[in-house]
């Protein structure tokens, strides 16, 4: 039975209506053109907005691209609840450094699911874990070969100092080898329609795991859902017994309102940055999540990571007053 223009509206249609307002809201604040509809209704494939003016957009909501979007690299946006992803920049596979440890987080806790507060299983560190420390300018956590920690432990150390040995210690304990645990995030991916990823180990350091910032989002998206994920990844510091204090490689966390997510910096791959902002919207608070790839690619690491917090942190700000006033 339809609804006359005076019924009330029914719950769904009445969460119809919400999210499309604040669909509406985002696009507004993005200066974005839209690929189908708020709800997923009227398209084929997901929700996907490109920057007002930029060539694929059909219906455009807005006149101009009000959003301080980074100028280099690819970007991709999106507001939960609301619907459509907002994208900057040729969305084409490039490297992503440690962004990949999300994937390698993502499978473990999937495999081996956590309740929050909880340690899970005792993981020893093996003699390679430990041979690695140090080894090739990596980014590494002093493990000690026979030293047992636990999985939350591990998770701890791969997200927050972004540990390449703790990455590829993990992969070994689930899958018994790199190669085998690299299959399983491929078919993570997969699964999660991320058609322009490679992933080819599960630390990053390989120049061939690739991505797009739209494939990146995705990702991001459902690692966040996770509680014990969404916990590390905005712990700025904890104290590993037999390592010691680990410090959070992503200065974001400074600014108010991020929650996450993790960095990615290398020379091929610039700087990469997963991000989350909790943000309010009306009466409600909403996640805003963002992925910012491929920032001054081939310069040094550290000029790149600086870039994709620089330009994060404007869009952040940016988006963030515009769907206040929106709200």
């Amino acid at each position: 039975m339809s609804l006359s223009p005076f019924s009330p509206l029914s719950g769904a249609h009445r969460n119809r209506v919400a999210g499309g307002a604040l669909a509406l809201a985002l696009v507004t604040v993005l200066g974005v053109s839209v690929y189908g509809t708020a709800d997923g209704s009227g398209g084929s494939g997901p929700d996907v907005v490109s920057p007002a003016g930029t060539a694929g957009g059909r219906l455009p909501i807005a006149g101009s691209d009000a959003a301080p979007w980074p100028q280099d690299g690819q970007t991709a946006v999106a507001l939960e609840g609301s619907g459509p992803v907002g994208t900057r920049g040729e969305q084409r596979p490039v490297p992503i450094a440690s962004l990949t440890k999300v994937m390698t987080a993502h499978v473990i806790l999937e495999e081996h699911p956590l309740r929050p507060g909880e340690p899970g299983p005792a993981i020893e560190a093996d003699r390679q874990a430990s041979y690695e420390v140090g080894v090739g300018g990596e980014s590494t956590v002093p493990l000690q070969a026979g030293r047992r920690y636990s999985q939350r432990q591990l998770l701890e150390m791969l997200l927050i100092p972004s540990g390449n040995n703790v990455a590829r210690l993990l992969a070994r304990w689930d899958s018994g080898s790199q190669e085998a645990f690299a299959e399983k995030m491929r078919r993570s991916a997969a699964r999660l329609g991320m058609k322009h990823s490679t992933y080819t180990g599960a630390s990053g350091i390989e120049a061939t795991t690739t991505s797009t910032a739209s494939d990146q989002l995705a990702l991001a998206r459902k690692a966040m859902k996770n509680p014990v994920f969404r916990d590390i990844v905005g712990t700025r510091s904890v104290t590993i017994p037999g390592v010691g204090p680990i410090t959070n490689t992503n200065p974001l966390l400074d600014t108010p309102g991020v929650v996450g997510i993790k960095t990615g910096s290398s020379t091929p791959a610039g700087g990469n940055l997963l991000w989350a902002c909790e943000v309010r919207v009306g009466d409600t608070t909403r996640l805003l999540v963002g992925a910012v790839l491929h920032q001054r690619a081939n310069t040094t690491p550290g000029e790149g990571l600086r870039a994709a917090v620089d330009s994060s942190r404007r869009l952040i700000e940016g988006l963030r007053a515009g769907l206040t006033r929106e709200g």
